[in-house]
């Protein structure tokens, strides 16, 4: 069994980004809006700002209070979209709930919609001529070919359907020649499908769900859950002690998914810097 360190992988990641920006002739700059207030996307913020700061980019918070109208964010994402100095913009989620934040993401010009969330980017994506990919499935990815782990013609199912994981990242994966599967919520036989996974991704926000019950032997299980369990300690979608024995290779929680995640928006910063993004 083999555990994959997310957290060295994603500082080898930021290590390279910050010797590449350093040789290019711009500050790559990250805007990122916060509409309201929530605790935790003030977490989320900070830690993205000092990410930024670490690798070379010049990060700027734009704070809304929550009071505005659409009309006025949009107006501000508009001057973002033809600011030169600005490379990627990101509205941070989730949004109050008087907004609607797919709608908002749409004024993100798509050489600038580093979430990679927009209509134009999943897109781009679908047709396998991927321009921005969201950070999670491109972190996914960079996990699996980091460890020389096959994906070609092997069997992938995923646990969710986001747009933020599950989709782009079943995308991700038939570009790279896997039999995808994607189950649900609605999903029925559940266990019987995962059990014949190559490779198991499991996103749906339930502590510990997973167990050996669901797996194949030598399956490749990325856990892309951050839950607490019942003893407030963090916990992955899948039960890590219960499986442990029975894969080949596992990402753990915290440690694993989680810093990638972050290491792929930077590097989307840079990659939309050095085309120049308009």
């Amino acid at each position: 069994m083999n555990i994959i360190n997310g957290k060295q992988i994603a500082k080898e990641i930021r290590e390279n980004l910050q010797k590449e920006i350093a040789n290019l002739n711009i500050i790559p700059g990250l805007a990122i809006v916060l509409i309201g207030n929530n605790e935790a996307s003030e977490i989320y913020v900070r830690n993205k700002l000092k990410a930024c700061e670490e690798v070379g980019i010049k990060g700027e918070l734009y704070r809304f209070k929550g009071t505005e109208t659409e009309e006025e964010i949009i107006l501000s994402l508009k001057k973002l979209n033809e600011d030169p100095h600005i490379n990627g913009i990101i509205i941070q989620s989730p949004v109050p709930a008087k907004y609607n934040e797919e709608y908002l993401n749409s004024f993100i010009s798509p050489n600038k919609d580093i979430d990679g969330f927009g209509i134009y980017n999943m897109g781009m994506l679908a047709s396998n001529t991927p321009n921005l990919v969201a950070a999670t499935p491109a972190g996914i990815i960079k996990l699996l070919e980091h460890e020389n782990i096959p994906i070609a013609g092997k069997h992938a199912v995923i646990i969710g359907r986001s747009k933020i994981v599950g989709r782009p990242l079943a995308l991700a994966l038939l570009n790279k020649d896997a039999t995808v599967t994607i189950c649900h919520s609605k999903t029925k036989n559940l266990q019987e499908i995962t059990s014949k996974a190559d490779i198991l991704i499991v996103a749906i926000g339930k502590a510990k769900y997973i167990t050996q019950d669901y797996i194949k032997d030598g399956a490749v299980i990325i856990d892309v859950g951050m839950n607490r369990d019942s003893n407030n300690k963090l916990c992955g979608d899948v039960d890590y002690d219960n499986v442990v024995d029975k894969v080949s290779y596992i990402t753990p929680v915290p440690g694993g998914v989680g810093p990638m995640t972050i290491a792929m928006l930077l590097n989307n910063v840079y990659e939309s810097a050095k085309k120049g993004a308009k």
